[in-house]
């Protein structure tokens, strides 16, 4: 075969393919390693944070990278305060969060929403609530960032307290509080020690980290498409 015939031959499309599909490949294989260097970050931390002594949340709320931070404030009366029932899972299976307000002093939001904690589906009773309670509490938590909802996310039920979301405004005007701090504190101490249903649980016991994995399928397949296509060319040239 002339050579002539051999350009006429080239597989320009299985080569457009491969440029594309490796480039998307390659892509992803960066975009995990951001993601590792930042889950790394994150972790670190994370495990900083467990030793780490509570600080007035006032000002932390005005820090740029605030989220995990452990805060403190005083919330009196939190244990008898009207509270929102967040739909929510754990290991130990389906379940509620209790969502209520506490005032700020010092801040220029009015009110955090404050997560006191997971109430299992098998425990029907409920804190007794008396918007009057004024009761001495200080509060100890980790301030978390909403999750975002996704297209699975079933809508608030708001005449029925059936939540699926953390849409800070629509909780803090069914609270009817104003201003709201735009993060949620992550209750630590429980609120109401003497129901112990309630289980405080202000970060998840283990955070995954499975991105160097993910790095190292979205490389291997580049590579394997790049030995693919180089067995190509090779069989195109011999023919």
């Amino acid at each position: 075969m002339s050579p002539k015939a051999r350009r006429k031959r080239f597989p320009y499309g299985l080569t457009l393919a491969a440029a594309a599909a490796m480039a998307i490949l390659c892509g992803l294989g960066i975009w995990q390693v951001q993601r590792l260097t930042w889950k790394e970050g994150l972790l670190a931390h994370v495990a900083a944070l467990q030793g780490a002594a509570p600080r007035s949340v006032g000002p932390v709320l005005d820090l740029a990278d605030a989220e995990f931070s452990r805060v403190e404030l005083d919330c009196p009366g939190l244990g008898a305060k009207p509270f929102l029932e967040l739909y929510a899972v754990r290991e130990s299976g389906p379940g509620v969060r209790l969502i209520s307000a506490c005032a700020l002093a010092g801040s220029r939001y009015a009110a955090i929403l404050a997560d006191r904690g997971f109430v299992s589906e098998t425990t029907s009773s409920r804190p007794a609530i008396d918007p009057a309670a004024r009761g001495p509490f200080h509060l100890i938590g980790i301030l978390r960032r909403p999750d975002p909802k996704s297209f699975v996310t079933p809508k608030n039920e708001l005449a029925a307290n059936h939540w699926y979301s953390r849409d800070v405004p629509a909780m803090a005007k069914a609270l009817k509080v104003e201003r709201p701090a735009p993060l949620f504190l992550m209750a630590e101490t429980s609120s109401n020690p003497e129901w112990r249903a309630l289980n405080p649980a202000p970060l998840p016991a283990e955070i995954s980290n499975r991105h160097l994995g993910y790095v190292i399928t979205w490389f291997g397949l580049a590579g394997a498409l790049a030995c693919v296509y180089a067995a190509s060319l090779w069989t195109w040239w011999k023919g």
